[in-house]
């Protein structure tokens, strides 16, 4: 669906026709900030808002620079221009001065941001109750949950979010996996039925689609008819071991994204993906042919790599360390059972691929795949570590393979955004796009760490104080008594 006009543009396409569909969904998602206040005499309205002072990496470069003074009006980035912004201050705006040391980034983007959890070992729900806020206190401000457990709930959830009932992320709702990982999956579904599922999550508002454990001819249909849709597909696929799909022949057959691992003549369909993953190395020619396609198509790779790491021996430390209490949003009663639970053992080949996955994320990007990298955090969380807190995680583990911090910014900003189509509206600081920044207490160009403090985050042109979200919500994570056990 997202290809490049040629091989030498940075910019991404749509196919023909499936622009005015995504148009419609912009639009509601504009809709959701709610109607224009009023306008003064300046053209500004009565709750226009200046941020100055500080540093801004707006996300269309790789430097961190001087704030010219952002104006924020209507939900929107007015403009990114010192005179424009004191001329909104001399107007009355809302004026928000910032710091020495402090840096703006845009809001960041999670593309595998699953609300699920599994706090009893009895299989995963969505939480909506305190996930959603827990997102936003860590900069989250976009969100796609690359299938849902529970889609109705996810659903609804979104709903709230729009219409302002709840305070949470911009959720790009996914609906239900495609495939044999959907509770309930008829493998005898053929493309008529996969065309009317997608038709019927498209009116319910999906605004992208997953496939995991699915057939060829089931992924066919899928993509075609989500881009009939103008929408997106993601794939968590295989090595073509059991009738699965290896993401090479899904590129082949139109696929927008792909998760996990990349895929290749180095997976073999006489062995499971993760067998053959654990023996790849950088210098594979197999590998840098499929990374050469990737870039060629223009698709995207969402890495999940940090997620290995928490089933193996969580190195280094300073990856997985505590940066944030966040068994202690647990009520007691969860925590107990969790702590119950604990500790996991390790998973001796998610360790491996966890550091396979490492040196192969940075060979790509050497090989010229900067621009087609994403973010996704991938943690079903099981109680010990929390989803919302895990884009610092995989933020850092990006520049711990080697990355540029400021590559690994765009990564969770901007080129998430073009993965999913939404790049005119979001991803960047930029004078028309919807307001979504967060403010963070350093530098994360010289530490990447310093994402992990937001000390301010705004979501279409809404200010939220993190620590305030933060305490609203400690101890009320799960079920508080075992008269609750039933819904967790």
């Amino acid at each position: 669906m997202f290809k490049r006009s040629n091989p030498d543009d940075r910019g991404w396409t749509l196919r023909t026709g499936e622009a005015l569909v995504l148009a419609g969904v912009l639009a509601s998602l504009v809709a959701a900030c709610g109607a224009p206040e009023s306008e003064g005499e300046a053209g500004f309205s009565d709750g226009a808002i200046v941020v100055q002072g500080g540093s801004l990496f707006d996300g269309t470069g790789t430097e961190v620079l001087e704030n010219p003074g952002i104006v924020i009006d209507d939900g929107r980035f007015l403009a990114v221009d010192g005179a424009r912004a004191n001329d909104a201050i001399a107007a009355g705006a809302e004026l928000i001065e910032l710091e020495d040391g402090e840096v703006i980034v845009p809001g960041f983007f999670d593309l595998h941001a699953h609300y699920a959890i599994d706090l009893r070992g009895e299989g995963r729900i969505d939480e909506t109750e305190v996930y959603p806020a827990l997102f936003l206190a860590n900069g989250v401000t976009s969100t796609f949950p690359a299938g849902e457990v529970q889609p109705e709930r996810m659903r609804d959830l979104r709903l709230r979010i729009e219409a302002g009932e709840q305070v949470g992320p911009r959720l790009f709702n996914s609906g239900p996996y495609f495939g044999s990982d959907r509770v309930g999956w008829d493998p005898d579904i053929d493309a008529e039925g996969i065309h009317a599922e997608v038709d019927y999550w498209v009116e319910q508002g999906a605004r992208g689609f997953k496939a995991k454990g699915i057939t060829a001819p089931h992924l066919q249909a899928l993509i075609d008819r989500a881009h009939h849709h103008g929408l997106t597909v993601t794939g968590h696929l295989g090595s073509g071991y059991r009738e699965s799909v290896n993401p090479r022949d899904a590129i082949h057959m139109g696929i927008d994204r792909v998760e996990h691992f990349m895929g290749g003549d180095a997976m073999t369909p006489d062995r499971s993906a993760y067998a053959s993953l654990v023996e790849m190395t950088p210098d594979m020619p197999e590998f840098e042919r499929i990374a050469r396609l990737y870039i060629d198509e223009g698709v995207f790779f969402n890495a999940t790599i940090a997620t290995y790491g928490y089933f193996g021996e969580r190195e280094p430390e300073e990856l997985y360390e505590y940066f944030e209490d966040e068994m202690g949003y647990l009520t007691p009663f969860a925590r107990e059972l969790v702590e119950s639970r604990l500790p996991r053992p390790v998973n001796e080949s998610f360790e491996q691929i966890y550091r396979v996955k490492k040196q192969l994320i940075r060979r790509f990007y050497e090989l010229g795949g900067g621009e087609n990298i994403t973010l996704g955090t991938d943690h079903p969380s099981w109680g010990e570590y929390f989803t919302p807190f895990g884009v610092h995680r995989e933020l850092h583990v990006f520049v711990l393979a080697g990355i540029p911090p400021a590559s690994a910014l765009r990564f969770g900003t901007i080129n998430a955004a073009r993965a999913l189509g939404v790049a005119d509206e979001l991803g960047t600081i930029e004078e028309g796009k919807l307001a979504d920044l967060v403010v963070l207490r350093g530098n994360p160009l010289e530490d990447i760490r310093n994402t992990r403090h937001p000390r301010m985050v705004i979501k279409d042109g809404r200010i939220y104080d993190p620590q305030v979200l933060l305490n609203q919500n400690r101890g009320q994570l799960g079920p508080h008594g075992p008269d609750e056990l039933e819904n967790w």
